[in-house]
């Protein structure tokens, strides 16, 4: 079975493949991790796709540099805006940068300065806004109707979910058949994205979305049939609150086969899991997809699992304040905000 677009779904195999094609030259081809640990606990065959080395730092980096390439001269001279706290505005601003395109991200006046700072230090103009969505969308609709800038969004976009879909399609390339692919959930855009690749490449392989416990509003949109907003869930995974749009919750809808949760703790535990065992540096919100492979909640032992780490943003500051406070007697810095899953000056 091929996924082809259509009325309603513009995304298909066809454009995966243009998008994998187009984003070769920019975006990393990251590398898929193994775990014998990993492996004995969780009693599966786990492969993970190492998006926390993807440039900026997340996966976020492909769909905003699909969404670029993707505009015509005039629309690249004229510019992007976006409203991003996070992941999606550094990987939009750096894209931007790349390809000179003006871009300006309007962002929350309660982001940390880390936030602000990691976006403008590739180039966006950051413009602050009231920490609500309508404040947020108002900004960036006086920007487009000012400037004549496109608007990028973080996740309800065509062309983002194109170019995330390319991290799926990688692993598959890369580890072979797989039984299920795991991806976080917040907005919608990866999971939407990974869902549309993998079920055009291999129709029989489980899609399985996680997300917080205390964020599940994606499980409970699925049930009821209905986008359930998330509010303002209190949850470590800082990434992943947000609420599906109407596009990522059609393809969910439809080619998602199940999403489960992951407590606070579960998520900490798995954090802790990729950074000791397998050296990887991931944010809560890419740990999210490991606890309910640890736990044998998915009934898929003796399976081949891939499962996408989707970012390693992480702001390491309190651990090595910390670690100064013990060895030399340091005093640690009062917190500049809170923890960063979706915000830290990576490197590209």
């Amino acid at each position: 079975m091929s996924i082809e677009a259509g009325p309603g779904l513009p995304v298909g195999e066809a454009q995966i493949r243009e998008a994998v094609e187009r984003l070769a030259p920019w975006a990393h081809r990251t590398p898929v991790a193994t775990s014998r640990t990993l492996d004995e606990q969780s009693g599966a065959t786990v492969f993970l796709k190492c998006e926390n080395l993807q440039r900026a730092g997340a996966f976020k980096f492909r769909g905003a540099m699909n969404a670029l390439l993707r505009l015509d001269d005039a629309a690249r001279r004229a510019g992007v805006v976006t409203h991003s706290s996070g992941n999606h505005g550094q990987a939009l601003a750096l894209a931007g940068r790349l390809l000179g395109v003006p871009v300006t991200v309007v962002m929350p006046r309660t982001a940390p300065a880390i936030k602000r700072e990691a976006t403008a230090g590739y180039g966006a103009t950051v413009r602050l806004c009231e920490p609500t969505l309508a404040s947020r969308e108002e900004a960036v609709a006086d920007e487009v109707a000012r400037q004549g800038r496109t608007v990028v969004h973080p996740f309800n976009d065509w062309d983002v979910m194109a170019g995330q879909a390319t991290a799926a399609w990688e692993l598959l390339d890369q580890a072979g058949p797989l039984d299920a692919v795991i991806a976080p959930v917040s907005g919608g855009g990866l999971i939407a994205g990974t869902a549309l690749a993998v079920k055009a490449r291999s129709p029989q392989t489980l899609v399985i979305g996680v997300e917080p416990e205390k964020a599940d509003d994606a499980r409970r949109s699925l049930a009821s049939g209905r986008i359930v907003p998330s509010g303002d869930p209190p949850t470590i995974a800082d990434g992943l609150r947000a609420t599906l749009g109407d596009r990522t919750f059609a393809v969910i809808r439809r080619h998602v086969d199940r999403i489960e949760t992951a407590t606070e703790a579960e998520i900490i535990d798995a954090m802790r899991f990729l950074w000791e065992r397998v050296k990887l540096v991931v944010e809560p919100s890419g740990a999210v997809t490991l606890p309910p492979i640890l736990a044998h909640r998915l009934g898929l032992e003796g399976r081949r699992l891939g499962v996408i780490l989707s970012g390693g943003n992480v702001d390491l500051a309190p651990f090595f304040e910390a670690l100064a406070a013990r060895w030399l007697g340091q005093e640690p810095a009062p917190p500049a905000g809170r923890e960063a899953s979706d915000e830290p000056a990576s490197r590209a």
